[in-house]
């Protein structure tokens, strides 16, 4: 479950960058929480 969090909000990172340009700090704090998640899903290993 966290593996498709961290890539959906990877996913949404790249939408809003990307498509929609967006400048704000908002869709840079997604990202940093994606790779949170994302180190956190491969410290705790697979439940």
């Amino acid at each position: 479950m966290l593996l498709g969090l961290a890539a959906l909000l990877v996913i949404l990172w790249l939408l809003g960058f990307l498509a929609f340009h967006v400048a704000s700090g908002l869709i840079h704090i997604l990202l940093v929480v994606a790779v949170i998640v994302l180190i956190l899903h491969f410290v705790r290993g697979r439940a």
